[in-house]
């Protein structure tokens, strides 16, 4: 059987492609993107790729509000996601002891994730572009005096030794990855409880209301509602909405309720619910 091939923002080791291999298996091959443009590009040609992997959010930092506008715009589905808890580790070469370090490197988001630990230490903090490749230059400089922090995942592709696991500040931080496929390939999914929508009102007065009067009426759980404005209008807005249900019967009936009082609606995907129950 043929390797899956995906897309995904960063390098091998990177948390994209722990999200990947979470979801479709450690055989997983991955085509690291330097942006998440390049990502929804490659996922969307089938002579490159099987599909791609997009983190939508982060519990603590919030929505990543440009990736919505590539899912809008790409006629890619998403086929399931994955919560995926982001774990940072102090990683060193073999050998390598905590009072040897001098300088600590990594994307500066990881940096400001650890900022509680790296504090207790006079260590200069180099900013860089990738937490993996991070952990890919200690191992190719076989660096004796700089650590760096990454996944669990570059530890075991690059060699280096887990000198201090788990050293991140907030203990609940956790990063939503979709799983994204051309409407080509895309399976219907069994036991479906998710569905990914965006929709348009129609701008009449109390509009926005009635659609999620229908919703809730309906059965849904709206687990999450995003609201944009639309690119050449006065303050007019299309909305993101993630809802949860039972049976795709309940979603379906739903939608065809809805349907009357947007302008218009599009389905990103219905799939399975990625949360740890």
């Amino acid at each position: 059987m043929a390797t899956t091939k995906v897309s995904i923002q960063g390098y091998e080791g990177s948390f994209h492609q722990v999200a990947a291999q979470q979801y479709f298996g450690k055989e997983v091959e991955v085509i690291p993107c330097a942006t998440f443009r390049e990502v929804i590009k490659i996922a969307s040609n089938k002579k490159e790729s099987n599909g791609g992997v997009m983190a939508i959010e982060n519990s603590i930092a919030g929505s990543i509000l440009p990736n919505y506008t590539l899912l809008q715009k790409s006629s890619l589905k998403i086929i399931g996601e994955v919560y995926l808890p982001i774990k940072q580790h102090l990683l060193v070469n073999p050998g390598v002891k905590l009072e040897d370090i001098k300088e600590v490197h990594s994307h500066h988001m990881a940096i400001q994730q650890c900022m509680e630990y790296l504090d207790k230490y006079d260590w200069k903090l180099v900013e860089t572009d990738d937490t993996a490749l991070s952990a890919k230059h200690i191992h190719q400089h076989k660096s004796k005096h700089i650590a760096g922090i990454a996944s669990k995942l570059a530890s075991e592709l690059f060699q280096l030794n887990i000198l201090v696991p788990n050293i991140h500040t907030q203990k609940n931080n956790y990063t939503r990855f979709l799983m994204l496929q051309r409407l080509d390939d895309v399976m219907q999914i069994k036991d479906a409880n998710k569905a990914s929508v965006n929709f348009e009102t129609d701008h009449s007065k109390g509009s926005l209301a009635k659609v999620l009067t229908k919703i809730a009426d309906g059965g849904i759980n709206l687990s999450k509602l995003q609201s944009f404005p639309i690119a050449g209008t006065n303050f007019k807005y299309s909305f993101h909405a993630d809802m949860e249900f039972a049976h795709t019967d309940i979603f379906n009936a739903v939608i065809e309720e809805i349907k009357p009082l947007t302008a218009q609606i599009k389905i990103y995907g219905v799939y399975k619910n990625g949360k740890e129950v």
